[in-house]
């Protein structure tokens, strides 16, 4: 399972809640609810982050006003996690048992993927 996304502001552990997006040619700071995926250029803020952010003089802050919510687990999200339940409770592979009843030194042998080939003699 993925975890939270994290505040992208240096050094804040907390969950990001809200995202920020700069639009240049109109000189405006949006912070909004979290995007579904993060963007190249775009911030993922936690809320004390959102709610406290300045722009530059000039430019302008159009703000969400509603309630920053952490997004609700997707389906990947769920999934993942049934997968690692899953895989967890699987009992672990039983070691192979030596063959005993061979005596030819000299055979090909096979673990995992790769396989021993003997030298010709």
């Amino acid at each position: 399972m993925r975890s939270p996304r994290r505040c992208s502001r240096n050094g804040c552990p907390r969950q990001a809640v809200a995202t920020l997006t700069y639009v240049y040619n109109e000189s405006t700071a949006v912070v909004g609810p979290l995007a579904a995926f993060a963007e190249p250029h775009t911030y993922d803020l936690c809320e004390p982050h959102a709610r406290s952010l300045t722009a530059p003089r000039g430019w302008d802050v159009v703000r969400h006003e509603g309630e920053f919510e952490p997004p609700p687990p997707t389906t990947d999200d769920l999934v993942a996690l049934a997968e690692a339940v899953r895989e967890a409770a699987r009992p672990a592979p039983r070691p192979p048992e030596p063959d005993q009843g061979h005596d030819n030194p000299h055979q090909t042998g096979r673990r995992g993927h790769l396989r021993v080939i003997p030298p010709n003699h």
